[in-house]
């Protein structure tokens, strides 16, 4: 039984982009179900490292979800008292 080589250290595969897979170009603040995937279990917004996001997309979901928690749509973090 022949074993696989490990791939290399520096090679890493991509990350999925969330937006893509959830077949959305833009996101909007009133859009809560697809908000909520961006959110930790304790409300807080996750990283790039996790969602896979470009920059600027990173950028137009965490404005979207802070406008989204101004308009009380969304909880904001450590609000689970």
């Amino acid at each position: 039984m022949a074993r696989r080589p490990r791939p290399a250290p520096d090679a890493k595969r991509p990350k999925k982009n969330l937006l893509k897979s959830m077949g959305l170009e833009t996101v909007d603040y009133k859009d809560t179900n697809a908000l909520r995937v961006f959110i930790s279990d304790k409300g807080k917004i996750r990283s790039r490292n996790v969602t896979g996001l470009t920059v600027q997309q990173q950028r137009h979901v965490a404005t979207a979800i802070k406008n989204a928690r101004e308009m009380a749509l969304l909880p904001y973090p450590g609000q689970d008292r």
